[in-house]
């Protein structure tokens, strides 16, 4: 399910930052002399002195979405408030200089930490992959940035490696003081980033905002909604991008799960063909782009139109293989074509069903893994020479170590279930008591997105590499295991209720048809509402508590039908390309990049770190002994 977040009212818009330059000409650290865009600009523009050598990577492949225009949505015009961003303050880190609330300027290469200068274990020696040194100066465009993902992203990245170059933020915003508010309040206040907070102690957010960039856009808009002169001066200076944006709901509406999902993709890889010096695209994607695969599913990418369904009926004669066949323009016309034939008051769910229709007719469980599987074929189609690396990691869930263990944001996958077992809500659950959950913690997700940057980022060979991020092959997580782990969990450390009682929650009960588990519920429902005596002389609930009890059993029923496809799920993920990622990395970037998913001890995980985790950051301490 996507994640929720609560937003904090916005602070006061930020004071303006400047740097001049008069140069006209950049030199990229391998010697190379750019030209730089003209268009608009003058003596004052702000540019990135900051470089890293690379080619212009040019390719005549065009969009699948036929250009920059959307075959789907008609882009609408940024508003005049929306355009007026004023260029990102872009130097080399060494020689910026900021005036900070009318205080005397500040140099950023004086601030350190208070422990003193850049300690010199952050300098990787030059065997192994060499993560840290190509994160050195590189300039980064991230989307989705105020995701959980990208949070941990972004903190690992400055923790890391504090030379970095400038880290630009696509925000959805309606202006760039609005945009600021989001990057303040949404990831700088978090939890997350307590250990930078801790280090840099009072410079904290100058450092900071020296670092990250707050960008108005939006993947679903022809360039990216971005005003022109502000796209130049991004594409100019952007090494990496790193396309974290998505709606992640399983059920949301086909219209807006493929306008993110599918043509931001294709968008984010328009702008990357105007980037003169970037040396990777990489998406984030998910594991169960897979769809209804079986068995050990390898890390292939997807060609434009492969299709599930077509690869699980290949015994089929032609006539009939040809129901199943995938064409992305006729998807989304099919969607614009269908929006005008509904009526407005049934868009909504209409979108909803016609987006699980597709999905489940071509091979795919729900409209989110089918969409972002269509994301992945754009990619391919459109990249020409331009270095790709798919993400696809499993379930990510809390951090395993790093910056601390247990933090996450918003309900995940899961999570719901567990924090209703832990209240005594829920007792049982549909789920093949055999089957694996597939779990992958963030940080671990993160320092193999860097590795398989610093890799084929200095390779910079036009190909498209998967790594599949997973543990269902090589540590598989079964759920028959994972509820005595709750078990034992909550009965160590219960829940309690509003009158201070510990809630005593029993061994969740697995259950293989959705007709058993419905029985369960009705018997929970009734017997954990004391409803038991109430029942009339024939049996039956009073109409009212009957109401009652049907609005529990229908949200249980929805959550089960939802997660079915995962819970019963009989593909395994192979993660051998990352494995062989990990054999190339020195033994200090294994100790400080790993992602051993073969290493993870689940009763520690489970028990220990990740329950405790979303009791703390998700449900805020709430029914704890400490309230």
């Amino acid at each position: 399910m996507g994640s929720f977040f609560l937003y904090s009212p916005p602070p006061p818009p930020p004071h303006s930052l400047l740097v001049r330059t008069n140069k006209d000409v950049k030199i990229s650290s391998g010697g190379h002399r750019w030209p730089r865009r003209k268009k608009g600009c003058t003596t004052s523009s702000v540019v990135f002195c900051q470089g890293g050598g690379g080619k212009a990577i040019r390719s005549g492949v065009g969009s699948v979405f036929g250009g920059r225009t959307s075959a789907l949505v008609t882009p609408t015009t940024a508003t005049d408030q929306e355009q007026q961003i004023s260029p990102a303050t872009v130097m080399d880190a060494s020689s910026l200089v900021l005036a900070v609330n009318g205080q005397p300027e500040i140099v950023v290469k004086d601030l350190v930490p208070y422990s003193g200068p850049t300690s010199s274990s952050l300098v990787e020696t030059h065997d192994g992959i060499g993560i840290v040194r190509f994160l050195r100066g590189k300039g980064f465009f991230i989307t989705g940035a105020t995701g959980f993902l990208a949070k941990v992203l972004i903190e690992k990245i400055i923790r890391t490696m504090p030379d970095v170059g400038k880290i630009y933020l696509l925000i959805k915003a309606k202006d760039k003081d609005a945009a600021m508010a989001r990057l303040k309040t949404e990831i700088l206040n978090a939890e997350l980033f307590k250990t930078l907070r801790q280090t840099y102690g009072k410079s904290f957010q100058t450092f900071m905002l020296s670092k990250l960039v707050p960008v108005v856009g939006d993947v679903c808009k022809s360039n990216l909604g971005l005003e022109q002169e502000l796209a130049d001066l991004i594409a100019d200076d952007v090494d990496v991008i790193v396309n974290s944006a998505a709606n992640t709901t399983f059920d949301e509406r086909y219209d807006v799960a493929i306008d993110i999902n599918t043509r931001g993709p294709s968008n984010l890889m328009s702008f990357a063909k105007k980037c003169q010096k970037l040396k990777l695209f990489l998406q984030v994607s998910t594991a169960y782009v897979n769809g209804q695969r079986q068995g050990k599913i390898m890390e292939r990418a997807f060609g434009m139109g492969d299709c599930i369904a077509r690869e699980n009926n290949n015994s089929l004669v032609c006539e009939a293989a040809s129901r199943f066949t995938l064409d992305i323009q006729d998807e989304v016309k099919m969607v614009m074509n269908s929006k005008e034939a509904f009526h407005p008051n049934e868009v909504a769910i209409k979108m909803r069903e016609l987006g699980l229709e597709r999905a489940r007719k071509l091979g795919w469980q729900d409209t989110y893994v089918f969409t972002k599987a269509m994301g992945e074929m754009v990619i391919d189609n459109m990249r020409g020479e331009i270095p790709v690396v798919i993400l696809r990691p499993s379930v990510i869930e809390s951090t395993y170590k790093e910056p601390f263990p247990g933090w996450m944001e918003g309900n995940r996958m899961m999570d719901p279930i567990v924090l209703y077992y832990g209240k005594g809500q829920l007792t049982g659950f549909l789920v093949d008591p055999n089957g694996v959950l597939d779990v992958v913690p963030a940080d671990m997700v993160v320092n193999a997105t860097l590795a398989a940057i610093a890799r084929h980022g200095m390779e910079q060979k036009p190909e498209i590499n998967v790594y599949q991020i997973a543990s269902s092959v090589v540590n598989p997580l079964i759920f028959k295991d994972l509820a005595k782990l709750l078990y034992e969990h909550y009965n160590s450390s219960p829940y309690v209720d509003s009158n201070g009682r510990p809630i005593t929650v029993p061994l969740m009960k697995l259950f293989s048809s959705m007709d058993d588990f419905s029985e369960h519920l009705w018997r929970d429902v009734i017997q954990r509402n004391g409803l038991t005596a109430i029942t009339s002389s024939d049996g039956k609930l009073s109409q009212r508590h009957e109401f009652i009890c049907r609005k529990s059993v229908e949200q249980a029923k929805y959550l089960a039908d939802i997660y079915e496809p995962y819970t019963f799920y009989g593909g395994r993920f192979d993660n051998s390309n990352g494995e062989r990622l990990m054999e190339l990395m020195s033994e200090s970037e294994k100790r400080r990049f790993g992602f051993d998913v073969g290493s993870i001890d689940w009763r520690d995980y489970i028990t220990n770190v990740h329950v405790p985790g979303l009791r703390r950051h998700v449900m805020k301490g709430r029914g704890t002994n400490n309230n």
